[in-house]
């Protein structure tokens, strides 16, 4: 008798399922990878906590009054600050135990990516909180030079494409 007789069918999923699929995943995996480098090294410098909370373009156009001022206001709001890096590094262990499980359990993985993305947009949040805050802080004409020179760095990315 043929072994091909007894083959189950492979399941199909649809093209536009398969990619929203892979481009979920890659997703999730760079956010993992940035999150897990981050506890992987330690804690950053004092003077990276300002770029730790991820401001990305605004970083480049802060003066240093302003990062000092984010990373006083980012300590004084997080005084458990090693807690939330263990935190994290449990989650990623968690994520790591459910990519190493036998038989593999995409549900474990999911939950622990969940957790992940509770304590990242936490902490977006709070850093949009802390730069909310500080643009109220400013004078009109500090936002009107932080302004000129977020505008300066977005240019001059924009042109290094």
């Amino acid at each position: 008798m043929d072994d091909t007789t007894f083959q189950t069918p492979k399941a199909r999923f649809p093209r536009g399922m398969r990619i929203l699929l892979v481009a979920s995943l890659a997703l999730n995996l760079l956010v993992l990878g940035g999150v897990g480098g981050m506890i992987l090294k330690g804690p950053p410098p004092r003077h990276d906590l300002v770029r730790d909370l991820g401001f990305g373009a605004f970083t480049e156009a802060l003066s240093d009054a302003d990062r000092a001022a984010l990373r006083s206001d980012f300590l004084r709001r997080t005084p458990d600050l090693q807690a939330k890096r263990a935190e994290m590094r449990g989650d990623l262990d968690l994520v790591l135990a459910a990519l190493r499980a036998t038989p593999f359990d995409p549900a474990a993985l999911d939950a622990a990516m969940a957790r992940q993305s509770v304590r990242i947009e936490a902490r977006i949040a709070m850093g949009q909180a802390l730069m909310r805050d500080r643009f109220v802080a400013m004078s009109p004409q500090d936002r009107a030079a932080f302004a000129d020179r977020l505008e300066r760095s977005l240019l001059r990315h924009r042109d290094d494409r």
